[in-house]
């Protein structure tokens, strides 16, 4: 029974006004499409923003067992972005619809498998006869997967669910932005503040009274040193951090020095079940992760975990069907406090379900330490993958152990992301710090 994927990786819940992204951006996207093909089993169907790359689909599917030949690639034509991402008005378009129904045998598929269900996924669900193969559609057909992926919901949603947060509060209006913050800096408090759509920290921003704070989780820190200060960043920033007036702003105290930790789970009918719990590592922002999670001990573990099930447990009965990733921060006190839920896949996804679950072998899998870090600058896909087994760095099937590309950016920023397994976190970071020297002369 095949399963219909498609990689929709950028969306406007997710990062925002499309339209502002850059060539780059929009360039970036569709290399983190291309990461669905982990997910591919023999005879589905993949819909993608342009084709994979041939050497990137051999790699993977030499690494999952799926053979390459029996995929189906569908690639829709251009929409008002071009051909870097699968906007809505390309994943609607009604030549592509009707090139899908001919890749599918004129049968709906046996399940739908989307970056994120929006109103475009649901569309194509039902244009299929295919409703049922898509979880949680008569909630994702609702618009529902916007209501849990805002970050504002999720304040309403972990509060009445008795998950704590970092204390702050949603405003809708300039001024209530300008109590708040002044509320917490007056409290001797750092502010953030976040988007209420957007991801990786894009829409994030520390604001601060003093200098020297590190915006961990955002894209800079500004220093607002007294009122005047602080109200003319907010007059300069509100149609930017609103979206035009469009969504609402969230502002949280800001907790300097925290660690960043995550539950993922799948959400079906019946239950949610955990898939992995791990650290991301922040530089400021994300630079990679690693699971298990490293940094916290059993008892901030357990904390994690019980917060987590609530927040999905209350997904679950509103009728979220899918992945569930709730991130919580570990301040230097030892609070865990929640930051936000993403109810899509994940960055991380693929290491919890692909390369756990389907690549190294289920005997060493526990025993096993998973360090994924982003921007590898390579010559190319090619020569990346050529230079780990010469240095005797590439993942091994009969050790379980090695390193794995797993996302071919080369297209976008020249960079591959890799993800070292190792028996602890010392030699997984040791494989890193061999692989970085690899090509630190970029004429070789």
């Amino acid at each position: 029974m095949r399963t219909l994927i498609i990689g929709n990786s950028r969306t406007w819940e997710m990062v925002g006004d499309l339209a502002a992204l850059t060539a780059d951006q929009l360039r970036g996207g569709g290399c983190a499409a291309q990461r669905l093909l982990w997910f591919a089993r023999d005879g589905d169907v993949l819909v993608l923003p342009f084709a994979p790359p041939a050497d990137y689909l051999s790699y993977i599917t030499d690494l999952t067992g799926t053979r390459a030949s029996t995929l189906t690639t569908v690639i829709p034509p251009p929409g008002s972005l071009g051909s870097d991402i699968l906007t809505p008005d390309r994943l609607t378009d009604p030549s592509f619809l009707d090139k899908l129904r001919g890749a599918l045998g004129n049968r709906p598929p046996a399940k739908i498998l989307a970056v994120y269900k929006d109103l475009s996924i649901t569309r194509i669900a039902r244009t299929l006869g295919a409703e049922a193969a898509l979880p949680g559609y008569p909630f994702s057909n609702q618009a529902g997967d916007a209501l849990v992926n805002s970050k504002a919901g999720f304040r309403a949603l972990a509060a009445g669910a008795g998950v704590p947060i970092a204390p702050g509060t949603v405003v809708a209006r300039p001024e209530q932005a300008l109590e708040a913050i002044a509320d917490l800096f007056e409290q001797g408090h750092d502010a953030i503040v976040k988007m209420e759509f957007n991801g990786g920290g894009l829409g994030n921003e520390v604001l601060s009274r003093t200098d020297g704070v590190v915006p961990t989780g955002a894209t800079r820190a500004v220093v607002l040193p007294d009122h005047p200060a602080l109200l003319a960043y907010v007059q300069q920033r509100w149609e930017g951090l609103t979206a035009g007036q469009a969504h609402r702003l969230v502002v949280e105290q800001f907790f300097p020095r925290s660690a960043t930790s995550y539950a993922e789970y799948i959400v079906t009918d019946e239950a949610a079940q955990l898939i992995g719990v791990g650290d991301l590592l922040m530089a400021p922002r994300a630079i990679g992760q690693v699971l298990p999670a490293q940094t916290i001990d059993a008892e901030t573990r357990a904390e994690l975990l019980d917060g987590a099930h609530r927040l999905v447990e209350s997904l679950r009965v509103l009728g979220y069907r899918g992945v569930v990733c709730a991130d919580a921060i570990a301040t230097p006190d030892k609070q865990v406090l929640f930051t936000e839920t993403n109810c899509r896949l994940t960055g991380s996804t693929h290491l919890h379900l692909a390369l756990y679950g389907r690549v190294v072998d289920p005997e060493y899998r526990e025993k096993r330490v998973f360090l994924e870090r982003f921007g590898w600058a390579v010559p190319s896909f090619t020569a990346a993958v050529e230079r780990l087994a010469t240095a005797g760095l590439a993942y091994d099937a009969t050790s379980c152990t090695g390193v794995v590309i797993t996302s071919d950016d080369v297209d976008a920023d020249g960079t591959v992301a890799c993800c070292a397994i190792a028996d602890d976190l010392q030699a997984a970071e040791e494989l890193h710090r061999r692989r970085g020297e690899l090509f630190v002369d970029q004429s070789a």
